[in-house]
């Protein structure tokens, strides 16, 4: 058995599996916990789709890979491939650029998923796929593991506030009660993996907890997103593309406190529990993309209003009292503040967003928003 360990009901896990941990969230989470918590080891499973870039753990590689620290570890890997995923989680798997055998795990975070709504319109498909058939392959190896090796262990579903569907102005914001009604396929891929994994809590006692979050921004996040798509076109002077009238209203959460949230919910959070993680940062649309606009001293005239998509949800707003409550947790970033460093990082690394880009050309054309 690994050296996991519960403290005065603090979960403590030695070695811990992200999945999708090349993706936007995902590279935050594994670089916040190798910089945050001494001595856990981090093996990062993702399959390098469009989304997923290894060159945004660069510096986690030189820092803590087989020359550093040694304690991050990389799988390229599918949440689909059961006999990978088996290997991986029972301690026999090498990583595969230097054979460095790969630890036990005692702890999954997970964050692989297809993950934007429009791509979600033009292929619904693929979300199925992956969100939810990869989530269920990643529930039964867990299950088939523990089964064979008892042991403490803990399994973080990552959500998306999404599945709750759509608020009107006037509604209090989504709790942790309020039912699911996703609108999108993607929302819909991700509630039926939320059911799956509380199925798997309820029929075969799997110590899983999920997080729901509300809209994250902040440094690698892909430029087909909101944010870093407005930011990147306004800095090259393109028009900004803005959905319908501009005025659907979304929260914000950077995302260094979406993953200290998920940290905390690991080791703080009770078993079988779902945990709202809001940024506490309602704003339009519209409002958004002016702010960052004055943030870059680029004229409101660059906005340019496109027909809007199908299902577009008016309002998310999340409640986080339970998450502050029952884990301590709270954002640290003011949504000025956030948008200001996210702006100046980007402004910092041309070069990175400008591969990126360029590499992950799809079919559809990437210039429609997401929020």
């Amino acid at each position: 058995m690994s050296g996991e360990s519960t403290v005065n009901g603090t979960f403590l896990p030695a070695v811990v599996l992200i999945t999708g941990g090349a993706g936007f969230i995902g590279s935050n989470l594994v670089r916040w916990i190798l910089r945050n918590v001494s001595d856990v080891i981090v093996v990062n499973l993702d399959l390098l789709t469009y989304a997923g870039n290894i060159e945004s753990l660069q510096d986690v590689v030189e820092l803590h890979g087989p020359e550093g620290s040694g304690r991050y570890f990389f799988i390229r890997a599918d949440i689909r491939d059961s006999e990978v995923l088996a290997r991986v989680l029972g301690g026999v798997a090498v990583e595969q650029s230097t054979g460095r055998r790969i630890p036990s795990i005692d702890a999954v975070l997970h964050l692989a998923a297809e993950s934007h709504v429009d791509r979600s319109i033009l292929g619904p498909a693929a979300f199925i796929s992956t969100n939810v058939v990869g989530t269920h392959t990643l529930l039964e190896c867990v299950r088939a593991e523990l089964s064979l090796r008892s042991r403490p262990f803990r399994f973080v579903n990552v959500s998306t506030d999404e599945v709750y569907g759509s608020l009107a102005p006037e509604e209090p914001a989504f709790t942790e009660a309020h039912p699911l009604a996703p609108n999108s396929p993607y929302s819909a891929s991700k509630a039926g993996a939320d059911c799956l994994v509380r199925a798997y809590r309820e029929t075969f006692h799997l110590p899983v907890i999920t997080t729901r979050c509300s809209n994250n921004y902040g440094p690698f996040q892909f430029p087909e997103k909101l944010v870093p798509l407005m930011i990147t076109k306004a800095m090259q002077d393109e028009p900004l593309p803005l959905y319908g009238d501009g005025l659907n209203v979304r929260d914000w959460l950077h995302v260094e406190d979406h993953v200290s949230g998920i940290w905390m919910t690991l080791t703080r959070g009770q078993e079988g529990e779902v945990y709202n993680l809001g940024g506490d940062a309602e704003i339009t649309n519209l409002e958004l993309v002016r702010m960052l606009l004055d943030e870059l001293g680029r004229p409101h005239s660059l906005i340019n209003f496109v027909a809007d998509r199908p299902g577009h949800d008016r309002r998310y707003a999340m409640n986080a009292t339970k998450s502050q409550v029952e884990l301590g947790w709270a954002p640290r970033h003011t949504l000025a503040n956030g948008l200001r460093e996210t702006t100046a990082w980007y402004a910092e690394n041309r070069d990175w967003w400008v591969r990126v880009k360029t590499k992950a050309q799809h079919p559809m054309e990437i210039h429609r928003s997401i929020a």
